[in-house]
């Protein structure tokens, strides 16, 4: 898959989210055109970002990439926030688990044609995909 523009960086502040989500869609928009598509992609970004923030650490890398029929969307971070401390590795610095917390993984899962979640002690990358190209039409 190509990257659409250089990956985006930030500190995991809520300002600096919203302006990702909008450089996303920005970006996807040259692979998907404007429709419900796009819309759902931004959803997505948005959950994904925001469980970045609220439960990862360092700075967020979020990278596009397409190969034509589908794009790529990944969300990365520093990996969870001393989850070590509270002896669960997949925990946030609140004692939450991070792979049941809110309701952004609910809507990637209902949205996304493909996702993923790989995470380390250091390194959380929440991936999806979608197909690009329209789906045939049955007239």
């Amino acid at each position: 898959m190509e990257r659409l523009g250089e990956p985006l960086a930030f500190p995991a502040e809520a300002a600096e989210g919203r302006r990702a989500r909008r450089t996303v869609r920005e970006r996807a928009v040259k692979v998907l055109g404007e429709g419900a598509l796009l819309d759902d992609v931004e959803l997505m970004s948005a959950e994904a970002i925001a469980n970045a923030i609220l439960h990862g650490t360092g700075f967020i890398r979020v990278t596009l990439c397409t190969d034509g029929r589908r794009l790529r969307v990944e969300v990365a971070d520093g990996g969870p926030a001393r989850g070590d401390v509270y002896g669960d590795p997949y925990g946030d610095a609140h004692g939450r688990s991070r792979l049941d917390h809110g309701r952004g993984l609910t809507v990637i899962d209902a949205l996304a044609d493909e996702w993923g979640l790989d995470q380390t002690p250091r390194r959380t990358q929440l991936w999806f995909e979608v197909d690009a190209a329209p789906a045939p039409s049955h007239a």
